[in-house]
């Protein structure tokens, strides 16, 4: 009898590795070629594991059991269920008659009419060929590589394989845009699964396309499937595609060890795309990655959804964009085909929903090489994304301005000159605007470092002096973690600043001060003046300059956003054009059925001094 010692740690089988085309076929016939598969997933936080196998009568069953549990209890709610199990088989199979099984499968004290009824099949767990004791626990009872035996069926135990949590295709898929699944793995990651993706045979076809296997016979009337070819995490459909559903078939791993494979069918067909869209030409300046030298940068304001499906921005801001393209399902496909085709290091993203980060923007940029931070606003927040060839994440120091205001000894001076005057005091504190900041290290120089800024400031057209105040809040805390915290490191700061060049905000940013009759304190009027004198340390440019505008809707449009970056140690290396005007008014004006938001890209290359 076999007794697991004090350790209880799980014991791990690693695979021999085979070639990447067959690797999902050879992990399961490495499994299920010789016995069953029963998975056993044990996590030390949670008080339960579960047990998940497949009974004679081909019925699959989940259960969940007490980590401290004996494990004699399990069995034998196990041999319960295989119990009722083998009655259906049998009531199913009425010409079967009893047979004793000396092999250790269904044995009966006499004869009766239904002998599976009233007879327990035999359950045991063994591990290296000994029997585990019963009152082993069942934490340290289901190891990996045991074996269940329930009366002549084997099973093979597979504890914490890797497994998918999460598998989703988009809703809508157009060609010439990559189709990125939303992937959650657990025991496992994305880069060490695999994938292999399938089309829909074309009606009538009598042998796929490309000679590849299919499903479909010439006089079969349901749907086939053939290979595409590519088996990789992203697919981009191409126009040969438009009419026909696609399949994804992929198998969770960890590079050594493989999961139980799964198969998700898109429930659309592939749509016609838009046609060129603003972005296309953009993308021939960002065809590759940049090396070690560079830093691409992109700072974008992608619209969220919670604005975009208004009555007010389908009737008043937007009623020239066609109903369809302000849908977040369309919109989704446009932004994951911009944002990856500008191949940058650094994206830092405003107006983003909580929902679109983590069902759209992580699967696609992490596909391409990119990991994310994101912070909630209210409805909305702010994303930064960054190569992980190129930068680790170090630490964050993300505040809202409102609070750092009133609690962060670093803003006493302006919080006691804004108290001067109580309107606009209360005006900035009810704003929920956030600053996000993250500190990245370079992963081939652990001493070059930078600070990457990302923001959205107040949008109302009168909120001058509050976004004055929003700023300098934002410096001084920049400067907290750019000097005191991580001494001397470069700033990259990127956002929609609600701010065209002439204004306060834009003056105090590159001259590095603001007077106290500048007009902006104004800004609302003589009730809620605050005039003050306001100054910060940085020497700052506008790395894409001033750009006519970079938000153009149907009553406006100005130069919002900028990337401001530090002159002491960073420089521009080029500029990625922005779409002409011809492109931005094709459809009057953003959005539209070639662009996702109203808002435009600022890409740049930068390097360092």
């Amino acid at each position: 009898m076999w007794r697991l010692p004090g350790a209880r740690s799980a014991l791990r089988v690693v695979r021999t590795a085979v070639e990447r085309h067959s690797r999902a076929e050879a992990a399961t016939e490495t499994v299920a070629g010789a016995m069953e598969r029963a998975v056993v997933r044990c996590v030390p936080s949670e008080p339960k594991l579960s047990l998940s196998f497949a009974l004679a009568d081909g019925s699959h069953k989940n259960m969940q059991r007490d980590q401290s549990e004996p494990l004699g209890r399990a069995l034998s709610r196990i041999a319960t269920n295989a119990l009722k199990g083998h009655a259906k088989a049998a009531a199913a199979k009425k010409s079967r008659k009893n047979r004793p099984n000396a092999s250790g499968g269904v044995s009966c004290a006499g004869p009766g009419p239904e002998p599976a009824a009233a007879c327990e099949p035999v359950v045991k767990l063994y591990y290296r060929e000994e029997a585990v004791a019963e009152d082993v626990l069942n934490v340290d009872a289901w190891q990996d590589g045991a074996v269940l035996q329930i009366g002549d069926v084997k099973y093979k135990v597979e504890r914490n394989p890797p497994a998918f949590t999460e598998l989703q295709l988009p809703r809508y898929i157009m060609a010439g845009f990559p189709v990125c699944p939303k992937l959650g793995v657990e025991f496992g990651d994305p880069a060490g699964s695999l994938f292999r993706w399938y089309k829909e045979t074309k009606p009538g076809a009598t042998e796929p396309e490309g000679g590849g296997p299919s499903s479909l016979s010439p006089s079969s009337p349901s749907p086939g499937w053939t290979e595409t070819g590519v088996d990789e995490r992203v697919y981009t459909p191409s126009n040969a595609d438009i009419g026909l559903r696609l399949k994804l078939h992929c198998t969770p791993g960890n590079g050594q060890r493989f999961g139980p494979s799964r198969e998700l069918e898109s429930v659309c067909p592939v749509e016609a795309g838009p046609g060129t869209c603003t972005f296309d030409h953009r993308h021939l300046y960002t065809k590759k990655v940049t090396d070690d030298a560079l830093i691409r940068t992109v700072s974008y304001n992608i619209l969220a959804d919670t604005y975009a499906q208004t009555e007010f921005s389908r009737t008043v801001l937007y009623p020239y964009c066609a109903p369809y393209a302000l849908e977040l399902d369309y919109r989704q496909n446009l932004i994951q085909k911009e944002l990856t085709g500008y191949n940058a290091d650094l994206i830092c993203l405003q107006e983003v929903d909580r929902n679109v980060f983590t069902d759209s923007l992580v699967p696609a940029l992490e596909a391409f090489g990119l990991e994310g931070v994101f912070r909630i606003k209210q409805h909305e927040g702010l994303a930064t994304f960054y190569r992980k060839s190129k930068f680790s994440l170090l630490s964050q120091h993300d505040i809202v301005f409102h609070e750092a205001l009133q609690s962060d000894p670093l803003h006493k001076e302006l919080l006691e000159k804004l108290a001067v005057y109580p309107s606009a005091q209360e005006r900035v504190l009810q704003r929920s605007s956030v600053l996000q900041v993250s500190v990245l290290q370079s992963t081939k120089d652990s001493s070059q470092k930078i600070c990457v800024a990302n923001t959205h400031l107040y949008w109302h057209p009168k909120g001058g002096y509050i976004r004055l105040i929003q700023m300098a809040v934002a410096l001084a805390h920049i400067r907290h973690v750019s000097c005191d915290l991580y001494p001397s490191i470069p700033v990259i700061f990127c956002g929609d600043f609600n701010s065209t060049p002439s204004t306060g905000m834009y003056h105090f940013v590159i001259s590095g001060n603001i007077p106290e009759d500048h007009e902006d304190w104004t800004s609302n009027g003589e009730e809620e003046r605050c005039n003050m004198s306001l100054t910060h340390f940085f020497k700052l440019k506008s790395a894409c300059g001033e750009p006519a505008y970079t938000n153009y809707v149907g009553g406006f449009h100005g130069c919002l956003d900028y990337i401001f970056i530090d002159l002491n140690a960073l420089e521009v290396e080029q500029v990625i054009p922005l779409p002409t005007h011809e492109e931005v008014t094709t459809h009057q004006a953003l959005p539209s059925v070639s662009h996702p938001s109203d808002h435009l890209a600022l890409v740049c290359d930068l390097k360092w001094k």
